[in-house]
């Protein structure tokens, strides 16, 4: 669900928002906790408090562009961040591909895949330790379940695929 972050065009919502020739990242749409949002969609004078926004556009970006087929690619990964100059980043092989029709099973199979118990975790909980569930969220404006009981999984039993990521 994250990746389509990507359709947001950067000359709206990009760190060079009004330039058609922009071609920085989408700064704005992960919300500074406490920065104004002059982006457009947004109600006026509205901020990220906590610097959350990133779980609440990506459902937004579900919602109004469906995914019909949700490919994870789990062959080779990274742990212990998501940029090159994470301190903690490593190469891990879980070594699994997860498909599905609907994005939010989807995804629900592929964080319990990574050893998260439960898909449908609060805030505060890992792996949503810091910002709201976009599972959860989705699931609130009917874009499917993150409940694992109600997702049938075939091919390779979950517990079997689990690839537990280190706490680093």
């Amino acid at each position: 669900m994250k990746n389509q972050f990507g359709l947001t065009p950067n000359s709206l919502y990009g760190n060079e928002a009004v330039s058609e020739e922009a071609t920085l990242g989408r700064g704005p749409l992960h919300g500074a906790p406490g920065a104004a949002l002059n982006l457009p969609g947004f109600k006026p004078g509205a901020t990220s408090s906590d610097g959350s926004l990133v779980t609440r556009v990506i459902v937004d970006i579900c919602a109004a562009r469906p995914i019909h087929l949700a490919i994870i690619d789990g062959i080779t990964a990274i742990s212990g961040g998501e940029t090159p100059w994470s301190r903690h980043q490593q190469l891990t092989k879980p070594g699994i591909l997860i498909v599905g029709f609907n994005p939010v099973s989807t995804d629900a199979v592929g964080t319990a895949a990574m050893g998260y118990s439960d898909p449908r975790a609060r805030k505060g909980t890992r792996p949503f330790k810091n910002c709201d569930n976009h599972l959860l969220l989705a699931e609130q404006v009917g874009l499917g379940t993150a409940d694992l009981g109600n997702i049938e999984v075939l091919g390779l039993r979950l517990k079997t695929a689990c690839y537990a990521y280190p706490d680093l």
